[in-house]
């Protein structure tokens, strides 16, 4: 499920982005956006509207578009609560963020984009993962890999304003190539790299993946001042709790399952790879990755019809 030349591209730029200093990122705990979460049950993911506390500028974080797979039927019914709500609030979408392409869901970017507006972004590693994907999915010429699909790619330390505040991305690769933390003021929105402390971490078995350089993302995240609100793009409800996707770094670094407690990187990876032998494939891995690395596009085929294609015995 890997194509290591492809993979090896990125491993310099992995590595220089993970040594950022902290002090390197404009931190603001002064600003404190408002952060409303949006569940979907289906797929265990949280939504996010994220609003500039001195405007009526916003962005959307990680959105959902609805699928029945067994029917092979779209419909926008979680995108479509984001959209009411930016309009009851009389909000101004300026970005439609993906902190990674998602193996477990698929995104509602371009629906929400064309009702409201707003730049659709993620980190400039897609190439990466549109480069091996679109072998697997023996995706045409005509499929660009350079990222084009996206009005934006997000590069380590690269700041963005949303209204007045001021948002910068951190490169979090170890789950994906392309993952980024997006932190904005107070608040920052950590995709995988992260779940609940008594959830952990996520799977570094994905092409691109890495145990080792999650555990460095990761130290990367909880180097950000002890206060931070940190935002789950998942939660699974363990042990039967009620869904949370709110925390802090403070929580995180004394109470993490995987990385809290100061549990060593040879510790991380050996528990890491071992519970990724265990797992099976995200259920909606298949089309999930055909739309995500076209920023939420359906493919079509050669007569305009949008279809998805399953590849046998390549994932």
């Amino acid at each position: 499920m890997t194509d290591q030349k492809a993979i090896d591209t990125h491993n310099q730029k992995m590595a220089d982005a993970i040594a950022t200093p902290i002090s390197a990122y404009p931190v603001d705990l002064s600003v404190k956006p408002k952060v409303q979460g949006f569940y979907d049950e289906a797929t265990a993911t949280i939504s996010y509207i994220v609003s500039d506390p001195t405007s009526n500028a916003c962005a959307i974080i990680d959105s959902v578009m609805d699928i029945d797979y067994a029917a092979g039927r779209i419909t926008f019914e979680h995108a479509d609560l984001l959209i009411a709500e930016i309009e009851k609030q009389g909000l101004k979408l300026e970005w439609i963020i993906e902190t990674h392409a998602h193996a477990d869901h698929l995104s509602a970017a371009p629906y929400i984009q064309q009702k409201l507006g707003g730049k659709i972004g993620i980190g400039e590693n897609i190439k990466i993962v549109q480069e091996v994907f679109g072998k697997i999915f023996n995706e045409g010429t005509e499929f660009q890999r350079d990222g084009s699909q996206f009005d934006a790619l997000f590069t380590d330390g690269m700041t963005y304003k949303i209204g007045n505040m001021t948002a910068f991305t951190m490169h979090t690769p170890g789950h994906t190539p392309a993952c980024m933390v997006h932190v904005m003021g107070d608040a920052a929105f950590v995709g995988d790299t992260l779940f609940m402390p008594d959830g952990g971490s996520a799977r570094a078995d994905f092409p691109g993946g890495d145990a080792g350089t999650l555990y460095d993302s990761i130290q990367k995240v909880l180097s950000l001042p002890y206060e931070t609100r940190l935002f789950m793009c998942h939660d699974y409800g363990p042990n039967g709790r009620d869904i949370r996707w709110e925390t802090t770094v403070a929580e995180e670094k004394a109470h993490n399952i995987h990385v809290g407690g100061g549990k060593s990187r040879d510790e991380f990876i050996k528990m890491r790879t071992e519970r990724d032998a265990t797992l099976a494939m995200p259920t909606l891995i298949i089309p999930s990755i055909q739309v995500n690395i076209r920023a939420g596009d359906i493919p079509t085929d050669k007569d305009g019809n949008q279809m998805l294609k399953v590849p046998v015995n390549k994932i």
